[in-house]
């Protein structure tokens, strides 16, 4: 639903609440999917909140809406919610939403939920939740599709109509042996096209990319990405499937690595700004501009060094922005390439020396780009003035050093960070800026003196 679809909702929504219309709501709130529904909540003022919210009935709905709103507002929603009620919605979920919800709870609550929950559900939602976060097994789902290798075609489709019903998303038949072990997985595509007498084993593929529980969550988002599965199935130490991870788990992650690293990059953490308190922000936020400041005052003791160098050409003041700037920029350009292509996993660490020197090209070429327009910009500015000549050079070698420093800089460091185990997130933003800023005013009057001899 589109941004003005939504707003319109809100507002009819609001409206039907103030009159009490509850049967309209009721046939608003059926038609409404409930991401879209949790939108709304989310702007809603606590009072308005409460009344849509107990005109929802379903488990089923009340398990997706929870599943899409804020920690904030779905805690405040849980107080509403009747306890037995509640304990009904936590059995309907997935075992993975529900094992993420109950993480958000006190811990005194959350026991009492799994205490009243069926036996298997709650059994599923505690295996998911002793993983550690960010984890495979923290992610899984315990309803899949796994059935031994001697089972036909046509008893594995009766199975899918009869048994597993329930199962959230049927996308591959995982195959097992007499051991339970992973042996092969097979798509419903293939499974309908199979004559319906074949068994599993007869056409099964077996060239299976599975996880553990303790993978690392990021790792298993490259791998559905870079495979284009619908799901990955995840294993134990003696192979034996434990759950699966589905596509769109993986994209919430990718969605949140994402958002995770511009924040890191912007130096204001990994939360949102609206789950931030005050002081929280402020403290976030306190070291990396603090970086910033201290070099501000490296740079005004630099500047000052050169004080005579600036007297004797006045003009060199008029042109430290833009070299200050045209370094920064290409610095944080090369970092957020490799921040992202780590993420990713596009960039491997053992091809450090590729990596820097293509950025060391790219960073040559554009200084030399740059440096001779600007150059030539300083000669035209100050044409009438002696050292205009001697200007344009200093100023075209300044661009051209400080935009390949700040290539080399932006690449490097996010991945020296990588290979010590330093989230590379941190080392864009302030960080190179900063330090390109001090190099770029460094060189710009070192190249003044040793060319002009000031």
């Amino acid at each position: 639903m589109q941004k003005e679809q939504i707003q319109i909702l809100e507002t009819s929504i609001t409206r039907l609440l103030r009159r009490g219309a509850n049967k309209q709501l009721l046939n608003i709130i059926k038609k409404t999917h409930m991401a879209d529904l949790s939108i709304i909540f989310e702007n809603m003022t606590p009072l308005n909140r409460e009344k849509l919210f107990n005109l929802l009935d379903n488990p089923e709905d009340i398990g997706l809406l929870f599943s899409h709103l804020s920690e904030k507002t779905f805690v405040e929603c849980v107080k509403i919610l009747d306890f037995d009620k509640l304990v009904t919605v936590f059995d309907h979920m997935p075992s993975d939403d529900a094992a993420e919800l109950l993480g958000c709870l006190d811990e005194e609550l959350s026991d009492k939920i799994l205490s009243k929950m069926k036996k298997e559900e709650s059994y599923n939602v505690e295996q998911i939740m002793s993983y550690e976060e960010d984890t495979a097994g923290s992610l899984m789902v315990k309803d899949y599709v796994a059935l031994e290798e001697d089972v036909k075609a046509k008893e594995v489709i009766e199975a899918l109509q009869n048994k597993y019903l329930d199962v959230e998303m049927p996308f591959y038949i995982y195959v097992i042996d007499n051991y339970g072990k992973l042996v092969g997985v097979s798509s419903l595509r293939q499974l309908v096209v199979e004559s319906p007498d074949k068994p599993l084993k007869s056409f099964m593929a077996t060239d299976i990319v599975s996880v553990k529980p303790y993978t690392d969550r990021n790792v298993v988002a490259r791998l559905v990405s870079r495979y284009d599965y619908l799901a990955v199935p995840v294993v134990d130490d003696d192979n034996r499937i434990i759950g699966i991870v589905t596509v769109d788990d993986v994209i919430d992650i990718l969605h949140e690595t994402a958002t995770e690293d511009m924040l890191k990059m912007a130096g204001v953490g990994e939360d949102y700004v609206e789950t931030q308190s005050i002081l929280k922000g402020t403290r976030i936020r306190l070291p990396w501009l603090f970086a910033s400041c201290l070099g501000g005052i490296a740079n005004f003791f630099i500047i000052g060094g050169f004080e005579s160098t600036l007297a004797q050409l006045t003009g060199l003041a008029a042109f430290i922005p833009i070299i200050m700037g045209m370094g920064g920029n290409i610095g944080t350009q090369s970092a957020t390439i490799v921040v992202r292509g780590i993420a990713t996993g596009r960039v491997n660490i053992r091809d450090f020396a590729k990596i820097i020197s293509r950025e060391l090209g790219v960073g040559f070429i554009l200084g030399v780009t740059y440096g001779t327009l600007i150059a030539v910009v300083a000669k035209f500015s100050f044409m009438a003035e002696p050292f205009s000549w001697a200007l344009s050079v200093v100023v075209g070698f300044s661009i051209l050093s400080s935009m390949t420093v700040a290539a080399f800089v932006g690449t490097s460091v996010p991945m020296i960070f990588h290979r010590l185990n330093i989230d590379p997130a941190v080392a864009t933003g302030p960080f190179v800026t900063t330090t390109m800023d001090l190099i770029s005013v460094y060189c710009y009057f070192t190249i003044t003196r040793v060319l002009l001899g000031f």
